[in-house]
């Protein structure tokens, strides 16, 4: 994983990109790096110099993709504020099918959001900024591909959030956005210790109405080739309020150079941004059950909810009913 910036509170906390995409450069750990587009902590991304993307259905997109697409569902009326890196030195190489790119971690998750929903409003917001994260009018998605590291052992009360992550949480607790985070790359369950850390944005958000954690399958799962975790790929483990909360999606790393649960939570902010633009009256938890009462089980190895959670997300069955509640 690449960079780190620093936060402070009663721990302190290492904020770390959840990608483990090779190729990373390391970021100076001095540098302050200016926020996107002239210094705003928030940036429309019709404003931000990005690649040109194409509404090509990827090899490594699910076909429900498609389906949605031809059934008119792309994301309209919904929009995915991307909370990551536009502003560090650290840049790696990947290819979304458009040709291969040199980009950030941010410029990454953003470009992969907007390719999933084409029709979709998409922000971005630097994560080093500290500032809260202001919502759109309408529904609202937030992707979180980075986590938030600090010395196992703290209670989550005891941690002082920057405003930041302070307004995510709350968002989630109250239901005003679905909130698609990023499970992690350490092979632990969510929440779980790992090189005697824990990510307390995980913990967090455990419980919280419409937080996702999003685990990486090696490949799009179906009932003749059923897919697996990720080797990296966290889990949901035995925590059941965890496991209700977490889906997992193909990240097909082997056609795009991309490995990482990064480029899993993406994914789903796009499904729930589709989902929104077919059900234009429901409400950010409406969208959340959803996503997650739909996930399929037979398309994945040996299915256990403390590995899979609900299971594999499935847009298709998301999509089908008339109404959702």
């Amino acid at each position: 994983m690449s960079g780190n910036f620093w936060k402070f509170g009663i721990a302190a906390l290492v904020l770390l990109p959840a990608s483990i995409a090779s190729a990373q450069e390391a970021l100076d750990a001095d540098e302050t790096a200016a926020l996107c587009h002239g210094g705003q902590s928030i940036c429309v991304s019709a404003k931000i110099p990005v690649a040109r993307t194409t509404q090509t259905v990827q090899n490594w997109m699910s076909p429900d993709v498609g389906a949605a697409w031809a059934a008119g569902y792309k994301g309209k009326g919904v929009t995915i504020t991307i909370v990551d890196d536009f502003s560090s030195s650290s840049r790696f190489s990947g290819n979304f099918g458009i040709g291969v790119q040199t980009q950030r971690h941010g410029e990454w998750t953003r470009e992969e959001a907007s390719m999933i929903a084409p029709a979709a409003t998409i922000r971005s917001k630097d994560f080093s900024s500290g500032t809260a994260v202001p919502l759109a009018g309408g529904r609202n998605v937030l992707n979180l591909s980075y986590g938030m590291y600090a010395n196992a052992g703290y209670s989550v009360s005891q941690i002082g959030w920057a405003q930041e992550e302070a307004s995510i949480i709350s968002y989630a607790t109250k239901g005003s956005a679905i909130v698609s985070k990023a499970a992690g790359n350490d092979a632990v369950a969510v929440g779980g210790v790992t090189g005697g850390q824990q990510d307390y944005l995980d913990l967090a958000l455990i419980g919280k109405q419409t937080a996702i954690f999003v685990g990486a399958l090696s490949t799009n799962g179906t009932t003749a080739n059923k897919a697996e975790l990720a080797w990296y790929s966290n889990y949901a483990g035995s925590n059941t309020a965890v496991q209700s909360h977490f889906l997992v999606v193909g990240v097909e790393g082997d056609k795009t150079g991309l490995y990482g649960t990064s480029f899993a939570a993406p994914i789903i902010s796009g499904y729930a941004a589709i989902i929104g633009s077919k059900f234009t009256k429901a409400t950010p938890v409406q969208i959340t059950n959803d996503l997650l009462n739909t996930a399929r089980t037979d398309t994945l190895v040996n299915y256990d909810p403390s590995v899979y959670g609900k299971g594999e997300a499935s847009l298709s069955r998301a999509l089908a009913p008339v109404s959702i509640r």
